[in-house]
């Protein structure tokens, strides 16, 4: 993936108003499959032209989704210490950080969380946990490892945007990797499951 020509792709999204209206659903899922296959802004606008405003917003936000952690994943993968996971349609893994599996979300701070910034940051732990009681109940639902992608703009407060930052994700990626330990990993117990994590903050 050329990163710099896929930033500025993903950067045509932000002249739209950014608006879920309604939580993930499988029914608009489905209407939105299509953004797998698309990955230029412009055959978006056009597959989405007869939608109404809620489900063109869901699709938009939808592929801005998809293809960021894409990008992300691209990044990940191009480390010598991280192998891709083979089978491209596991839930769980996605690729494998010194032999250890990981599945990877990207999530903008969560305000329902109830805490600032500062807190969440020496509380890791405790953050992490409350992400995995309050994922989504759609059809990446789990509780094996995972890698958390967490994006924060102190400044506006629009950390949907961050998404498209590519390079500045790269940087924060590749500074983690040549810092990665194992001792560093969160372990959690949840619905009787083991499990390894941690997280990635983009900031800005």
């Amino acid at each position: 993936m050329n990163l710099p020509s896929f930033e500025f792709e993903l950067k045509k999204r932000l002249d739209f108003p950014y608006s879920w209206g309604r939580r993930q659903t499988d029914e608009w899922d489905r209407k939105t499959k299509f953004i797998y296959q698309t990955n230029d802004f412009q055959s978006l606008e056009s597959q989405c032209k007869d939608f109404d405003e809620g489900l063109r917003n869901y699709a938009f936000n939808r592929w801005l989704n998809f293809w960021s952690a894409k990008a992300v994943e691209s990044i990940f993968v191009s480390s010598s210490l991280v192998k891709k996971e083979e089978n491209q349609f596991s839930k769980t893994v996605d690729f494998y950080i010194s032999g250890i599996p990981f599945d990877h979300k990207s999530s903008v701070f969560p305000r329902q969380f109830g805490k600032i910034f500062d807190y969440a940051v020496d509380h890791k732990k405790e953050l992490i946990e409350w992400l995995y009681n309050n994922q989504s109940q759609q059809g990446r639902k789990h509780y094996a490892n995972r890698l958390f992608i967490i994006f924060f703009d102190e400044k506006n407060g629009e950390h949907w945007k961050l998404k498209t930052e590519l390079s500045l994700i790269k940087e924060k990626i590749t500074e983690y990797l040549s810092n990665f330990s194992t001792d560093n990993l969160v372990s959690l117990n949840l619905e009787s499951h083991e499990i390894l994590s941690d997280l990635i903050w983009i900031k800005a």
